[in-house]
């Protein structure tokens, strides 16, 4: 960590209330970086768990927090709450992957649609 780098406290909070990984952070942590800590710091016996990375979502105010950024770049408020962390929220989504009925089905209307004018 670089000196005079600003820290900032974070707590991140599950779909079922449960805030997990309360730790100080660099500001120049990148978003992918706490996801991974988020995977492998996931609580035991819940009914949802992500599988990778790529399952979780992180949300700050309002906003949906890219892998590629760090918590600067995210524009994480610094310090304005006294004595307190800030709360990002996780959301767990799996990849949704196509069906292969509903693969045909698109390439059915692809098929049966017509290019015909009537004047």
């Amino acid at each position: 960590m670089a000196e005079g780098e600003e820290r900032i406290e974070l707590k991140f909070r599950i779909y079922d209330g449960t805030d997990i990984a309360h730790s100080t952070y660099s500001s120049s942590t990148t978003i992918g970086t706490l996801k991974q800590r988020l995977v492998a710091e996931w609580p035991q016996g819940k009914t949802v768990t992500p599988k990778s990375v790529s399952d979780l979502k992180l949300i700050h105010a309002g906003k949906f927090l890219e892998n590629s950024k760090t918590l600067a770049d995210s524009r994480i408020t610094f310090g304005d709450i006294p004595g307190g962390g800030i709360t990002v929220h996780v959301v767990v989504q799996p990849p949704v992957t196509k069906k292969k009925t509903e693969k045909n089905q698109e390439n059915k209307q692809k098929m049966n649609s017509c290019s015909c004018t009537i004047l």
